[in-house]
């Protein structure tokens, strides 16, 4: 059985007396899915009868709002892969992606892609929904993913990244020494003139801030935590390139793949808010094998 998605909420003494589009303003549900409910198939119910936003709600009922079915993607269809789910609960999914796998779907890579498989999921488990995936990753770069189930939770979880309140935590392996145990680089990145998918640091690109920290020192390499204060395509691996220690694997901003064939790269954790019950989500993600290998084998 296919489900839809809504929520619901038993009226207090404080919510009794206004009306339910005022009331689902200060839950953040926007003028604009109130319109997508209304034609679209969707439902406003307070104690499973079916009412209009201009309803007074009184103390003890049972607001329900029931949004519209969603269709999935045509340019993603559902594929049968493998999830590593590290969380799942009605709102959203937290999964570990594995380096190779791109986030959506592209020309050079229409399948197999982390769209596809969740697609291929909700089929399987029965959700209606297309793919709202919060925090990208590139199609080389290891670690965890946060997925909204439904574009509502999107909507909100977007908020909280637009206002820094998602905060990711990655490693990496950098080429040679950093001097400095711990720094910032703060540089504007903007796309490079000739290339469709290359950045570069540049005067007239958007601010950017990159802080790092050493975790140890090998004999080729340095092993770095790195965090995000903004959140720019190939931010760290073009901060890194910029500062002479670009990430082992890294052949498009200058990287050895010598000891790696992809950027050593990896969000290794992620901490944010619950959207609904407010509660403090944190999850972590081990190094994959190819990054722990190396780091093993220049102990």
């Amino acid at each position: 059985m296919i489900s839809g998605f809504q929520l619901q909420w038993e009226v207090n003494k404080q919510q009794a007396g206004r009306m339910i589009k005022e009331f689902l303003k200060e839950e953040e549900i926007s003028r604009i899915a109130l319109t997508d409910i209304k034609f679209n198939g969707g439902k406003i119910m307070v104690n499973d009868i079916e009412v209009n936003v201009r309803y007074v709600l009184k103390e003890g009922e049972f607001l329900t709002v029931i949004f519209p079915p969603e269709n999935p993607s045509e340019g993603a269809a559902g594929e049968k892969i493998p999830l590593e789910i590290l969380f799942e609960d009605q709102y959203l999914l937290i999964v570990n992606k594995p380096a190779g796998m791109s986030t959506i779907p592209s020309r050079e890579h229409p399948t197999g892609s982390l769209a596809n498989a969740l697609i291929g999921y909700y089929e399987e488990i029965g959700v209606r929904a297309t793919s709202h995936i919060v925090t990208r990753l590139d199609r080389d770069t290891s670690g965890i993913v946060l997925i909204a189930k439904h574009r509502h939770v999107h909507h909100l979880l977007s908020k909280q990244q637009k206002n820094g309140n998602i905060k990711r935590t990655y490693e990496a392996l950098a080429k040679g020494n950093l001097v400095l145990e711990k720094g910032s680089i703060e540089e504007p990145i903007g796309r490079k003139l000739d290339s469709i998918i290359e950045r570069e640091v540049r005067s007239d690109g958007q601010y950017a801030c990159t802080h790092y920290k050493v975790l140890k020192r090998y004999k080729e390499f340095t092993h770095v935590e790195l965090e995000l204060k903004t959140g720019r395509t190939h931010q760290i691996r073009v901060h890194m390139s910029f500062i002479g220690h670009p990430l082992l694997g890294d052949d498009l901003y200058g990287g050895n793949q010598t000891l790696i064939n992809r950027q050593a790269l990896h969000c290794k954790k992620i901490h944010f808010s619950h959207p609904f019950s407010g509660q403090d989500m944190n999850f972590t993600s081990n190094l994959p094998v190819d990054m722990f290998e190396l780091v093993k084998a220049d102990s």
